[in-house]
Formats: C-alpha cells, structure tokens, sequence
C-alpha cells in the first residue's frame, strides 16, 4: 500500500507511486482478535493524528470498535483526510472504519473502469478508484501485482496527498470535495452504493474550479450509537497509512498481519 502512494523508482526504472516524494515510515502495529486488531489500528490513528498527518490511509478494515470511532472522530476533527478501503466480497457490507461517517470510503473500479466484482456496495461509499492488478512494491526489492479495495484506497490516499500539496489552504472537507466533485460520474447518475460520487480523476481534481463548500459525507457523527457488527468480517487489517503534506509528502505505515483558491506546486 506505502508503494502505491509513495514509490519513487529506482533511477529511470521501477513502479511509480501515486506521490512519489512522499516518504515511508513504519510503525509495528499487532493484530489479534477482531476487536483487538482494530483497537491497536486506533492506536495506529491517534499516534498518526498527534504526529501530523493530515492523510491517513486505512487498507483494511472489520468490525467497528469504541476506540476506533473515537479514533477516527479525532483525526476528522484535526482535519485530516481519513481514506478507507470499503472491503471485498464475501463480505456483504462495507467494513469499518470505512463505514463511519466523515470516512472517504473506497470501492474498486475494473480494468475497464466499471465496478470492479470484487468490491462490496452500500450507501457508505464515497469513491471509486483501480483495484484490480494493481502493481507495487513487495518485499526484498520485488514487485508485483494486488487485487482489492485496499489498493484503491491506497490511490485516493496517494490522490489526496496531491491536492493537499497543490492546494495547501483547503481543509480535509473541502480535499474530499474536490475529489469527490471532480470524479467521473458512473453507475446511476449522482451517488450511487457502486461508486459513491463517481470514479477517480486525479487531473481533473488537480486543474478543475471547484467551489470550497462543505463535501458530502463528511458529518462527523459524534453522539450516534456505535453501529452493530457486520455480517462477515475481514481476515485482516493490511496496513495503515499516513500522509503528511506540508511542503513535501511525509508518509506513516503500519504493517499489519498481511501482506481556490491560490494554488501550490504539487509534491
């Protein structure tokens, strides 16, 4: 996931992330049961919020956790960009943190650019993006190829890194906005449990006008009861990562048990 958004290659050769000056820097993060995976990711979130971060990248999810909501309600608070990847059929529903309100939820788009079969459908979505054969960086200098909704979260987060860089004055709201305002409209027209908002244009969320309102999906639902467990759960959490843009893009990751405005220069 940290290659997707911030691989550099190696000189003239070698994979290409999303915002490649972005730099990576693993944080441990131990996955036991569902509940207690997801309370050591919320971990993973505070300590990304109190260092910085203004993305924070989620490839994974599960069941929602008290600590969790918590988590994410203060890094939405903080303005930073929460992106979560919605999750993979046989799951029926979308997976927390995704589901949380405020959270840029991913689905997955095909080689064709159309939902891609692997990725579960629901209200909560807010983006679509590639994730079918995705290639990134591996292990031991390797590359290869990554299937899922985690890899499409990895190219919003990556996307979202960008218009911080280029647009450096608009909040995390107003980032989701941007992104959301200038994607391509897929599926029944306006937001659809697919492809949320519409399929991700990175040059068109770089160059277009975009009014700074408020984005849809971006109420942080502070006194809501915390929703009941879903229907089917993830095996795990992949990885976590945070993004920080000030003037370059300064990345955290946590690996995990698997695999107008007046505008800036973009990092």
């Amino acid at each position: 996931m940290a290659g997707i958004i911030a691989a550099h290659g190696r000189g003239g050769t070698g994979a290409i992330g999303i915002a490649p000056k972005a730099k990576i820097l693993p944080v441990a993060a131990s996955l036991g049961t569902d509940l207690g995976g997801q309370d050591n990711v919320a971990l993973g979130i505070a300590w990304a919020t109190a260092n910085g971060a203004t993305v924070i990248n989620i490839s994974g999810g599960g069941n929602p956790s008290p600590d969790l909501r918590l988590a994410v309600e203060d890094a939405l608070r903080k303005n930073i960009v929460v992106v979560a990847a919605a999750g993979n059929r046989p799951m029926s529903q979308v997976g927390f943190p995704a589901a949380y309100p405020g959270v840029l939820a991913v689905g997955a788009t095909d080689r064709s650019g159309n939902h891609a079969d692997i990725s579960v459908t629901g209200e909560s979505i807010v983006i679509a993006a590639p994730g079918v054969e995705i290639m990134t960086t591996r292990r031991r200098g390797a590359y290869g190829t990554g299937t899922g909704t985690s890899d499409a979260a990895a190219i919003v987060s990556g996307a979202a890194a960008l218009v911080r860089s280029r647009f450096p004055q608009l909040t995390a709201a107003e980032v989701i906005r941007r992104l959301t305002a200038t994607a391509t409209d897929k599926g029944q027209p306006g937001h659809d449990d697919q492809y949320g908002y519409g399929a991700l244009n990175l040059v068109a969320a770089l160059t277009d006008d975009i009014p700074s309102i408020a984005p849809p999906n971006t109420t942080i639902a502070t006194n809501a009861p915390e929703p009941s467990p879903q229907g089917g759960r993830w095996v795990a959490i992949w990885g976590l990562v945070a993004v920080v843009v000030v003037i370059a893009a300064f990345a955290v990751h946590v690996y995990a048990r698997r695999h107008r405005g007046r505008r800036g220069p973009v990092a």
